[in-house]
C-alpha cells in the first residue's frame, strides 16, 4: 500500500483468497484491505494514537438518512454527550480532494450536525469548524485533538 502522510502504525494483515485484509481495532475483524481502507484505518489510528480521541467514541461506516435515502458516513467521533463532534470523509490516495468532496460531505454533515468536518485522502487533509447557528465554516490548520467537548 501507497506510503501516507499520515503517522504509520502496527498495522496486521492476513490474506483470505486474492484478497489482501487489514484488522480494524473498531469494528473488531479483519476488513479487505482497499486503498480508502488503507487511509480509514490510518485516521483511526491517528486520531486514537496522537489526537486522543477515546476509541469507544468512533465509529465506522455509520448509517445515517439523507433525502429518504440510506447513506454511511466513514467515521464519525463524539463527545461524551453521545453528539457528533467529527465527521470524516475517507478517500482514496488517487482520489483527490475537490469541491464535490467538500460538498458532499458538507451535505452529509447537514443531517449529523458535527461541529467539525474532515475530508482526506491520505496525502491531504481539510479539516474544518462549522457553525450552523451563524452558518460560517472556518477552515482550521490542524485537525483538533480530543476534548471531551463539542468543538470548542
Amino acid at each position: 500500500m501507497q506510503e501516507l502522510n499520515l503517522p504509520p502504525f502496527a498495522y496486521k494483515l492476513t490474506q483470505s483468497g486474492p484478497n489482501p485484509q487489514i484488522w480494524d481495532i473498531l469494528r473488531r475483524k479483519y476488513i479487505v484491505l482497499t486503498p480508502e481502507e488503507w487511509v480509514r484505518q490510518h485516521i483511526v489510528h491517528y486520531l486514537i494514537d496522537h489526537l486522543g480521541y477515546p476509541k469507544g467514541l468512533l465509529s465506522l461506516e455509520r448509517a445515517h438518512a439523507y433525502n429518504q435515502r440510506r447513506k454511511r458516513t466513514d467515521l464519525c467521533a463524539f463527545g461524551p454527550d453521545g453528539k457528533t463532534l467529527l465527521l470524516v470523509e475517507c478517500k482514496a490516495p488517487s482520489v483527490p480532494i475537490t469541491a464535490a468532496t467538500a460538498h458532499q460531505a458538507a451535505t452529509y454533515n447537514q443531517t449529523i450536525g458535527a461541529p467539525l468536518l474532515l475530508l482526506t485522502n491520505g496525502l491531504q487533509h481539510y479539516c474544518w469548524r462549522v457553525d450552523f447557528e451563524l452558518r460560517t465554516n472556518e477552515r482550521l490548520a490542524e485537525i483538533p485533538p480530543y476534548a471531551g467537548t463539542r468543538a470548542e
